[in-house]
């Protein structure tokens, strides 16, 4: 038995049960492994997205890198005679003016790793964790810190191998990352840190031997502080948000194009002659991609917007109308935070440096603070602030679904004839609205909340990784926000497909709709609504409402109106 339901597509053949998914289609191949050659100079986000996408990844250093790190490791060895280095014959924090001899400093590093790995809380995703040793020893292979060519390579060794340390997400404030930099480094000298390896987790000393690799690695002067020291985790968990909000922005347009549709909204809202007055190129760039979206519909025409409301319509809302400049903060953010990456991935950004003298006369140390998070950490509040637009945005969008009067003439809740004996998808909003005022709060900047600590030798922390974190929760939220747009704009385009016949959606948004109706059928009556929505909110993950290709670069142009 099938039930047939009507779409913006027409008649659509459902399963059996409402809402169930169809089956799905074949998995497809795996991705060919990622071969990455490291000089501290060309790592790009391509690669960068690549490895946290999951793309099996094969890294090693350049030549060149090598050479470069010998050197400067030599010269480092022989400046150390005459100068006291933190981190190298000095120890760290409010001990930085105790000396230590020779015997003690192979011995520090050991210690370094072990006193600093004091973090907590859910270990980053493993993904993240690759990208983190990656960006490492790419950072290492600048020659700028001192250390060995061995050093970075092991832990490429690590991630060659398949073998991912665990490591807490709490304990950083933003000044080096040190807690789970720590974990990584007491599981590539092969201490009992966890790691996991083949979906196996124990520890180092013991699933190191099963991965092939050596047990044991000794670390040298001077050459645990740089494994600690740095934002290299930070840029990782940035990097990851960059790429889950690059997708988001894209669901967004074409969740809100799909808005469009269901209401019939204002189509000269999207004239390139307006938005090329402001200047915005990102602001150009989304309206350019809402009106291919939208291209061909005539839903968005005078005559498709008097088929349920016959009097005259002029200025949509304002949270129609200026949709593209709002969607447009946040991939203006984007572009910043993607510049900003490419720097931090190619830079060294350890504690102290090292570094020719003029002319040539041997190296020195100079020591600093170029670990310091600050900037990503106020791109990550930033972007944490746009998200949170984005999800009133859609929530806001979502709201005006419900109403017949703010939506022009959709049947109130979204429901199915006949309605008041329906309910359709009221509460389905209100998972929506619930979920706003925990991403506003959750936009506080956390960068404007330093706490010193370490006797105030640390007197001034960016709180990064709490910004970054509170950022990764608020893009979880988005997507349930947006997977609720989705959902209802649906709805309410197949709620009135029979009074719209005759009239086509348009490419980009037919292609959305079909894809999403794939997986869950329209609401006829009232039916549980949680694994309809859970369904959406899976797609929405798995990027499967990504609007089509096409979209981004056709340009479709507004007829002037008279």
């Amino acid at each position: 038995m099938t039930r047939r339901i009507i779409t913006g597509l027409g008649l659509v053949t459902a399963l059996c049960v409402p809402g169930q998914a169809v089956a799905e289609p074949a998995a497809p191949p795996a991705p060919r492994p990622l071969s990455l050659v490291l000089d501290g100079d060309s790592f790009s986000l391509r690669d960068a997205f690549a490895i946290l996408d999951g793309r099996p990844v094969s890294a090693r250093l350049a030549p060149s890198a090598r050479a470069t790190m010998a050197r400067t490791r030599a010269g480092a060895l022989a400046a150390l005679e005459g100068q006291r280095v933190y981190g190298w014959n000095q120890a760290l924090g409010p001990l930085k003016d105790r000396p230590l001899s020779a015997a003690e400093q192979e011995r520090f590093q050991r210690n370094i790793l072990r006193s600093h790995a004091a973090g907590v809380g859910d270990p980053l995703p493993d993904d993240v964790v690759r990208l983190a040793l990656i960006l490492k020893a790419n950072q290492l292979a600048r020659g700028r810190a001192g250390v060995r060519p061995e050093v970075p390579q092991r832990l490429l060794d690590l991630v060659n191998a398949g073998v991912v340390p665990r490591m807490p997400q709490i304990g950083s404030l933003g000044t080096g990352d040190l807690q789970p930099q720590a974990a990584a480094g007491l599981a590539a000298i092969g201490e009992d840190a966890p790691v996991r390896y083949r979906g196996q987790e124990g520890p180092a000393s013991e699933l190191l031997p099963r991965a092939g690799l050596t047990r044991d690695f000794t670390l040298l002067a001077g050459e645990a502080l740089p494994i600690v020291s740095g934002s290299t985790v930070l840029t990782a968990t940035l990097a990851h948000a960059v790429h889950r909000a690059t997708v988001l922005a894209d669901q967004a347009e074409g969740a809100f194009a799909l808005f469009m549709e269901a209401t019939r909204a204002e189509r000269s809202s999207l004239d390139a002659r307006t938005h090329a007055e402001r200047h915005i190129p990102e602001q150009n760039a989304v309206a350019a991609r809402l009106r291919a979206m939208v291209a061909g519909s005539r839903w968005m025409t005078d005559e498709g917007r008097r088929r349920l409301s016959p009097e005259p319509r002029i200025q949509d809302a304002v949270s129609v109308r200026a949709a593209p400049h709002i969607l447009a903060g946040l991939r203006h953010t984007l572009a910043d935070a993607r510049r900003t990456l490419i720097r931090e991935a190619n830079s060294s950004t350890v504690n102290p440096l090292v570094f020719r003298r003029e002319r040539g006369r041997g190296y020195e140390f100079v020591m600093g603070g170029n670990w310091d998070g600050s900037v990503m950490g106020h791109l990550a509040d930033t972007l944490n602030a746009e998200i949170a637009d984005v999800g009133v945005l859609s929530q806001e969008l979502s709201g005006r679904l419900l109403s017949p009067r703010w939506s022009y003439g959709l049947p109130a809740n979204l429901a199915g004839p006949p309605v008041g004996l329906n309910s359709g998808l009221v509460q389905v909003q209100t998972v929506a609205a619930a979920l706003v005022p925990e991403m506003q709060v959750r936009a506080t900047p956390a960068g404007t909340l330093s706490r010193p600590v370490k006797d105030g030798q640390e007197d001034h922390n960016t709180m990064a990784m709490a910004s970054a974190r509170d950022l990764h929760e608020n893009l979880d939220r988005l997507e349930i926000v947006l997977a609720v747009q989705y959902l209802m704009a649906a709805q309410g385009i197949d709620l009135i497909a029979g009074e719209m016949a005759g009239l086509p959606l348009g490419a980009g948004t037919r292609t959305m709709l079909a894809e999403l109706r794939r997986h869950v059928a329209a609401l006829g009556d009232d039916r549980y609504q949680t694994p309809d929505l859970e369904r959406v909110i899976q797609l929405v993950r798995d990027r499967r409402l990504v609007p089509p290709p096409a979209t981004a670069t056709a340009i479709v142009t507004v007829p002037q109106q008279r």
